[in-house]
């Protein structure tokens, strides 16, 4: 496959700080791939997109998209990006139509349909209400339909299902899914391990500035192995008492328990439970998401 992103020995420090914000940041990403930046608020995510958006330059080491090294871009990188940041910002006192038009003008690409945007989003009825009327989920339903206006090559998603109901979240991951199908190129910066272990191809733990581990959600779950769950009763003269254990899916057959009841026709139900990515990520960086 084809490199789209390189970053190596990647530092960031803001001009304010004693420390680095980024520290030592390696990582590529390839063509039609959806990667994921997964940590804690404040753990350098957003920055870290910023940096391969191109808003960020002062970085040292070395961030190239396209072949290109972010410190020299030119204007033309914005034809070729989708940016969804997770506070998006809009003229209030325009129309959600109005806004959508002015940013499509900005670029020279043939644009998608931008009505059939909006009732994707289920926006239609509200395309000709002031941007200042919205909720947040609302706005953050608009900016992301913003950031597909031009058919980018590269999508920068930050948090883009936060603030949203179930099924507005289901039709926003359907819509990252086309987009992928489409070959398009996905960074998703998130805490929300759910989004990351549905879309994402491969993901990196971020903690204080540095990422932890790197790899595809199914491998890191498959190195932290699997349980088994299940419930038995045992049945005397006075009582029927229900039990529930867990063990290794491994040593499930060496379970004298389970086998015993099982064996008595006594198991009352059984069921597997994987490790979650956030599992992983607390067991790996001993730090939460939230």
């Amino acid at each position: 496959m084809k490199e789209i992103i390189g970053v190596e020995n990647l530092y960031l420090r803001y001009p304010s700080a004693k420390s680095d914000t980024l520290m030592d940041i390696n990582f590529t990403v390839q063509e039609g791939e959806i990667f994921g930046f997964l940590g804690p608020s404040g753990a350098g995510k957003s920055t870290l997109q910023k940096v391969l958006s191109g808003v960020q330059r002062n970085y040292r080491g070395s961030t190239r998209v396209f072949g290109i090294e972010m410190k020299k871009r030119s204007r033309d990188y914005y034809e070729r990006i989708g940016v969804d940041f997770e506070f998006p910002n809009f003229y209030g006192k325009f129309t959600a139509m109005e806004n959508m038009r002015y940013f499509a003008s900005l670029y020279n690409r043939p644009l998608q349909d931008i009505m059939g945007l909006f009732e994707r989003v289920g926006l239609a009825a509200d395309a000709d209400k002031k941007v200042g009327s919205y909720s947040k989920g609302m706005k953050m339903r608009l900016g992301f339909i913003r950031s597909l206006t031009h058919n980018p090559d590269i999508l920068f998603l930050d948090e883009p299902t936060s603030g949203l109901d179930p099924a507005n979240a289901r039709i926003l991951k359907e819509m990252v899914k086309e987009q992928k199908a489409d070959g398009k190129t996905i960074l998703l910066t998130t805490h929300n391990m759910h989004d990351a272990e549905e879309l994402c191809d491969r993901v990196a733990f971020i903690v204080d500035g540095n990422i932890a581990a790197l790899d595809s959600p199914a491998a890191f779950k498959k190195t932290q192995g699997t349980e088994v769950r299940f419930s038995y009763f045992l049945q005397d003269d006075s009582r029927n008492e229900i039990f529930t254990q867990s063990c290794p899916l491994d040593g499930l057959g060496e379970n004298g328990n389970f086998i015993n009841a099982l064996r008595e026709k006594r198991v009352t139900s059984i069921h597997s439970k994987e490790r979650t990515l956030e599992d992983v990520f607390i067991e790996l960086t001993g730090r939460g998401l939230q």
